[in-house]
């Protein structure tokens, strides 16, 4: 071993009070769901969605109440994993199914060489990355697919996640610690309708509370008990995963990582910048590594802390190996329960998540979630946040429950999810988590606004976001990387209708 690893090592030891054990580079396992809303887990008393294998990583280490992915959208939130930046400080990356910049390195890719780094299925989607080369970039790690499985319903991925991770544990050196990157597909749309209490077991009265937004219904309940059956199947892959690693021998020294990448897949969630959007579940494991597990973490963990946290743990200095300086921060202090500089706020936002506007257009939005309290910034409020009706909302992939509110359209709950909003934005999250009385006009709450709005903007300005800077045009500019998608908008209104399989014929209505 080379004196200059030793020496890092040594350092981790003395700063962070580890003995030698433990200072070994652990391995690191990150499970991404694709769609999972918070609080959607057992852990956080959610009594309609069985999680075991989250809620014992949960109890055996350390469960996150306030985690956020500054865009909730899968592209540029796996974009802000990756890398440890916001998304509108990565140029296109901005962008949902965007081109990703040549010259930004993502962890996965920093620490291969020093790692044996693999994922299965789901990783840096949809984007196109390519090198210098016009080479495919693994932004993730090596793929890792060639085992299937009879899936519970069609509608769920054939890939044998667990078989895969078998496979890459096969490959990896004797010599080396490893990083998978899993990369499920679920509970992402579509679903197979009932399937929640066909092959769940479940009963719509197993819902405690249907999110005031939304009809109360048995449509609705049945697509929400759908949502938890795929949940459920993610959990189930990973409690493979984590029994592979204990019969190997190697899950004491390897760091577990469970969240997902944006909210779920239904109107007002996904795509949006409310609390059910941005707002994930967190769950992390290290039993070498974590002092006093069990722990209830309160503090704010952004998206773009995951990378930072990687790399220390790897013991490597992120722009020695090439990559841009991080906008986030390390929280190994909270996993070894040492006192550090807590976050005490994180800031959200949105540009162009699928097209369906004219020219392409994005739907920009800042917001700042800070002691209880979510203001928003939409910076172009005569856009439609969902893309426009005639493209069948396209930002708001098709289902049973968009279906219901769609049906609705002038009233109340079709404007909440559906409808035009105002420039500014302003909810009580401990009173209102649902985020449906705006406050942002109300004198008695106008000095909370103003300051909330100058906390943001100073932050936006430091991070040299473009949107804030007045060049938010160079954003809305970047082309979309289906090219048969571009101009989409204007091909509907020549008469044309470009295939978008995520919504529904009937969710099509006039602008």
């Amino acid at each position: 071993m080379k004196k200059s690893v030793i020496a890092v090592l040594f350092s981790l030891v003395l700063s962070h009070g580890l003995n030698a054990k433990d200072a070994a580079r652990p391995n690191i396992l990150f499970a991404l769901a694709d769609d999972w809303s918070y609080p959607h887990a057992g852990a956080y008393g959610c009594t309609w969605v069985k999680t075991p294998t989250f809620d014992r990583i949960a109890k055996q280490g350390l469960l996150f109440t306030q985690a956020y992915t500054p865009t909730a959208k899968c592209a540029p939130s796996r974009c802000a994993i990756l890398t440890g930046r916001n998304p509108w400080q990565l140029g296109p990356a901005a962008n949902h199914i965007s081109y990703f910049p040549e010259d930004i390195k993502s962890y996965a890719e920093a620490l291969d060489g020093s790692y044996f780094v693999g994922m299965v299925m789901k990783g840096c989607s949809p984007v196109v990355a390519l090198d210098k080369d016009g080479k495919h970039r693994n932004m993730a790690g090596k793929p890792f697919n060639a085992r299937k499985l009879t899936a519970p319903t069609s509608e769920i991925s054939s890939n044998d996640y667990a078989g895969n991770f078998s496979d890459f544990l096969d490959a990896t050196p004797t010599n080396k610690p490893f990083c998978f990157w899993y990369g499920s597909v679920e509970p992402h749309r579509e679903y197979a309708y009932g399937s929640g209490v066909k092959l769940g077991g479940k009963k719509v009265t197993d819902i405690d509370r249907v999110p005031k937004y939304w009809p109360d219904n048995e449509i609705i309940r049945n697509d929400l008990l759908d949502y938890a059956f795929e949940i459920e199947h993610f959990d189930a892959q990973l409690g493979k995963m984590i029994a592979e690693l204990e019969k190997r021998g190697l899950l004491d020294n390897t760091i577990v990582v469970v969240t997902g990448d944006n909210g779920m897949p239904f109107p007002r969630s996904k795509g949006n910048t409310y609390h059910v959007s941005n707002h994930l579940p967190l769950a992390v494991m290290w039993p070498a590594g974590i002092k006093n597990p069990g722990r209830t973490i309160k503090d704010f963990i952004s998206f773009i802390d995951l990378a930072p946290t990687f790399m220390d743990l790897a013991g490597l200095d992120a722009q020695t190996v090439g990559m841009k300086p991080f906008e986030g921060r390390s929280f190994r202090d909270i996993l070894v329960d040492k006192p550090m500089v807590v976050r005490d706020s994180v800031i959200i936002g949105r540009e162009r998540n699928d097209v369906g506007r004219p020219h392409d257009e994005g739907y920009p939005t800042r917001g700042i979630v800070k002691a209880g309290w979510m203001y928003l910034h939409n910076f172009e409020p005569t856009r439609w946040p969902a893309c426009n009706p005639i493209s069948g909302y396209l930002d708001c992939d098709g289902s049973p429950t968009k279906t219901e509110i769609l049906k609705l359209r002038p009233a109340a709950l079709w404007m909440l999810s559906f409808g035009m909003r105002p420039a500014e934005e302003l909810y009580n999250l401990e009173s209102d988590p649902d985020c449906l009385i705006n406050l942002s006009e109300s004198a008695d709450h106008r000095a909370r606004k103003d300051a909330l709005r100058e906390e943001l903007f100073a932050a936006l300005k430091k991070q040299e976001d473009p949107r804030i800077l007045g060049r938010g045009a160079e954003i809305d500019a970047y082309p979309h990387a289906n090219k048969g998608s571009r101009g989409y908008y204007e091909k509907i209104k020549e008469g044309k209708r470009p295939p978008a399989g995520w919504i529904n014929s009937s969710d099509v209505q006039e602008d």
